[in-house]
């Protein structure tokens, strides 16, 4: 098989008709620029070249066979172009998870920043609870999953990963502007009550922040999406207690942070200790940006 550097090397000798200044350009030495093309005439069978006392004369077959390897030294060229592309995170692929509140309120910020900054990446994002996004990570799905653990319902992940905290969120009761309800969880042992679905690391943590009150919620209404939460409270249905970036302001809601020890919830990137996509600083430093500043009852995390 032909090797691309004796044809570059042929390109420059054709071009100078001189092995020394073929040499100088090429930085090699004359004696290795004479190696070169008599393994690619070697190769080719073809006499590229008519050596004469004062120098040398290309052949009409060299001067073809430059012509001919010109589209394969583009192509060459264009390769390399888009490997240095590819190693700098200009274009490439990642694949980012995430779930439902932080979707909405931290990744079209992170995305759009990544568009600007990346244009020709292309950026995946699919969307799932923490167990789901972990097996996604865990077969190689994923390069990067938007995760979270409450204060009442710590878990163990696994090993392999890395972990880079973005924030940590308040839990906030609810209640419907009005309702007389009180602000302190203790005397809210009454009180009717909307969270989400049972077995999931909202509803254990909601159990034990009531156990801790000294009662069991009587729970009415289950629901996952924050923003049914908010209408149903603000129907009067009952109170709920919900992560900072499931609450939004409402006219028709009370919010009241709830001040329990481990009363919050950690908001982490993981992702996969050996991974070594280009594109996986940038969007760490991406969503660590898009982490509103500012706001109540969010707390971003320290710079790493």
């Amino acid at each position: 098989m032909l090797k691309p550097l004796h044809l570059l090397t042929l390109k420059a000798v054709v071009r100078s008709e001189s092995f020394a200044l073929a040499a100088r350009d090429l930085g090699y030495t004359a004696s290795a620029i004479s190696q070169q093309i008599s393994a690619l005439e070697k190769e080719t069978g073809l006499s590229l070249f008519e050596r004469e006392a004062h120098g040398i004369r290309p052949t009409a077959a060299a001067h073809r066979l430059v012509d001919l390897s010109a589209p394969v030294l583009a192509a060459m060229d264009e390769l390399d172009h888009q490997v240095n592309e590819l190693a700098l995170g200009a274009t490439g692929r990642l694949r980012l998870g995430s779930f439902p509140t932080a979707d909405v309120r931290l990744v079209p910020a992170a995305l759009s920043a990544l568009v600007a900054t990346h244009p020709r990446a292309q950026i995946q994002l699919e969307e799932g609870e923490p167990e789901e996004l972990l097996t996604a990570l865990g077969h190689g799905d994923l390069d990067v999953a938007l995760v979270y653990e409450y204060g009442l319902s710590p878990r163990q992940w696994p090993a392999g990963l890395t972990r880079h905290h973005l924030l940590r969120e308040d839990l906030v009761l609810l209640r419907a502007r009005g309702s007389g309800l009180s602000a302190q969880l203790p005397q809210l042992s009454r009180a009717r009550w909307i969270t989400s679905r049972e077995g999931t690391a909202g509803a254990r943590s909601f159990v034990r922040l009531c156990a801790a009150a000294g009662f069991e919620a009587a729970v009415a209404f289950r629901s996952n999406n924050y923003g049914v939460v908010r209408e149903l409270v603000s129907a009067g249905l009952g109170a709920a207690v919900v992560p900072a970036l499931g609450h939004l302001p409402d006219d028709g809601i009370e919010a009241t942070r709830l001040t329990q020890r481990s009363a919050h919830r950690t908001v982490m990137a993981l992702h996969r200790s050996e991974n070594s996509n280009p594109l996986l600083t940038t969007t760490l430093d991406a969503l660590r940006r898009a982490v509103p500043a500012g706001e109540p009852y969010l707390h971003p995390a320290p710079a790493e």
